[in-house]
């Protein structure tokens, strides 16, 4: 299938209270990462991929978002506007996009389990397949293979699984010895959710758009206990940005010229 066909779902109505000194004027989703919101950056990696379908799962500060994408080429081109005629006159633009994006609102408070089962009853259209993730995790991963995959796997869901170093130092000791240290280790059999799925549209089955539905609940849950969610290995980049130091770390990535999702 053609990625350009699969419609992504993008979770972007959460308040993002561990990040309250940016998300008390914006929403998540539009705290910017250099130059661009990190939901820029999500997006354009899934156009690289192909991708150009996008449903903005909307709650908190909706009208934020909506009035990025209203104006996104007065946002990122030299303008001319005549204020007698109200007329706007855009220069030179300086991204070149193909992108279709759905603003779609569901609710303030609701859970990401129901935000998407609101969504696709109303924009995944005819399509088969789809993808979702959230508006503040950002790799370096390949997205066809994820979806090349997905294909292969012929389960009705798959989810990036990342395998990133420990936060923490890890101490191992004998009896009252540390005989080895390592800073962050890196656990090689240990997987977390990396947040970037693909689904068939059978999936829809295990969502409820009652608000407290959440994804990560009992829909994934009982598709894994079902035997029908596979995992798309990454062992490369990622990275979520939960706190104002996530923040400064991928605004660093992305001044330095070194961001992996950019590449």
């Amino acid at each position: 299938m053609n990625p350009s066909e699969i419609p992504i779902f993008i979770l972007c109505g959460g308040i993002g209270t561990r990040l309250k000194e940016e998300t008390e004027f914006r929403p998540k989703p539009m705290v910017p990462i250099g130059e661009h919101p990190i939901l820029w950056h999500i997006m354009r990696h899934y156009a690289r991929h192909g991708f150009k379908r996008f449903v903005l799962c909307l709650g908190f500060k909706a009208d934020f978002v909506k009035d990025y994408f209203r104006d996104f080429y007065l946002h990122n081109s030299d303008c001319t506007i005549k204020l007698r005629d109200n007329e706007v006159i855009v220069h030179e633009h300086r991204q070149h996009l193909d992108w279709e994006v759905t603003l779609a609102y569901t609710g303030d408070k609701t859970m990401t389990g129901s935000r998407v089962a609101q969504a696709t009853r109303k924009y995944l259209g005819g399509a088969e397949q789809f993808g979702v993730t959230y508006g503040d995790g950002l790799t370096d991963a390949s997205l066809t293979a994820e979806l090349q995959h997905h294909f292969s796997a012929g389960k009705l869901g798959t989810v990036l699984g990342t395998n990133p170093p420990s936060r923490f130092g890890e101490i191992k000791v004998e009896e009252d010895k540390v005989i080895a240290f390592a800073e962050k280790p890196d656990i090689e059999d240990h997987w977390i959710n990396g947040g970037y799925f693909f689904f068939h549209r059978d999936f829809l089955t295990y969502l409820s758009e009652d608000d407290v539905c959440a994804l990560e609940g009992e829909p994934l849950v009982r598709l894994a206990r079902d035997g029908q969610l596979s995992i798309f290995r990454h062992r490369g980049f990622w990275a979520c940005m939960d706190t104002q130091r996530d923040r400064e770390y991928l605004t660093r990535l992305v001044e330095s010229g070194e961001a992996p999702w950019l590449q």
